[in-house]
């Protein structure tokens, strides 16, 4: 999977804030140059410094950024994360696009971490879902990993999730799981919610059975009628409280759409210094 934009996300990020042209930054002489440096106002998993050096570089190749932190590490307030150096323009104009784009996978990163590390020792994985940002999907499924955490499906193209009214449609789960079987080379999911519907699908054997909203004595009773034989997924009202309840039971996997939609952007500040001697 990506650990890098694309260049068409880098245009699109652009287009969407400069448009036509950065008209404020017009009144900045063309030969200015300037130096920068950005601060962490909170703790944080840094995440995104891929996306952030493509901005600045889709601007102008001259600009030159010092990174003063590893991407995945954990950073305390108020620390200086990179230093930035090149024309005075392309640094204001690519400001609010890059740190758009820090704050943000560095917040999801900083999030998975926190559920990485509420179920570390029970061999249970954390899964995001498709509940991303639009036009963010896979940058914030590489910040989730970047966070310790584990990717689900892409989208509806790489995987078969076979939901409620998929089975209604499709007239039963077995008769779900058997087209799937027969029409697609790809991993077979299927939703259950309750134990009868459970043990319905795991007479079919499918890759993986997701059990939603389950409570903690079904998820155990569903782990012992299991025997390991697919893999078992949770998922449903579980969030921090929880999550390490339920990663003891014995599933395989978590999934937690907090993960990339409940995210607060973290506070980060860039300082730009213009170097007016040419004036």
């Amino acid at each position: 999977m990506l650990s890098q934009p694309t260049t068409e996300e880098i245009n699109a990020y652009l287009a969407e804030d400069i448009g036509s042209g950065d008209v404020t930054a017009g009144i900045i002489p063309e030969t200015t140059l300037a130096t920068a440096t950005v601060l962490s106002r909170e703790k944080t998993v840094l995440c995104g410094r891929a996306w952030f050096d493509a901005i600045f570089h889709r601007l102008d190749s001259a600009i030159t950024i010092e990174w003063l932190a590893d991407e995945g590490q954990v950073v305390d307030k108020d620390t200086e994360l990179c230093r930035l150096q090149g024309p005075a323009r392309a640094l204001l104009s690519g400001e609010r696009t890059a740190l758009n784009l820090l704050q943000t996978l560095s917040a999801t990163a900083t999030v998975a971490r926190t559920y990485a590390d509420a179920v570390a020792g029970t061999g249970c994985k954390v899964l995001d879902t498709r509940k991303t940002l639009p036009g963010l999907r896979m940058a914030q499924k590489y910040a989730v990993r970047c966070g310790g955490c584990f990717n689900h499906r892409i989208g509806l193209y790489d995987a078969v999730l076979i939901k409620e009214n998929h089975i209604i449609a499709a007239g039963s789960i077995a008769q779900a799981i058997k087209t799937a079987r027969n029409r697609y080379d790809l991993m077979v999911e299927v939703e259950v919610e309750n134990m009868a519907e459970f043990k319905q699908a795991i007479a079919e054997k499918p890759d993986r059975i997701m059990l939603d909203n389950f409570s903690l004595e079904d998820m155990r009773a569903a782990v012992a009628l299991n025997a390991g034989a697919v893999e078992l997924e949770a998922s449903g009202n579980i969030d921090l409280d929880c999550i390490r309840k339920v990663a003891e039971t014995g599933v395989n996997y978590i999934s937690i759409g907090a993960l990339t939609k409940n995210i607060i952007a973290i506070d980060l500040s860039m300082r730009i210094k213009l170097d007016m001697s040419d004036d």
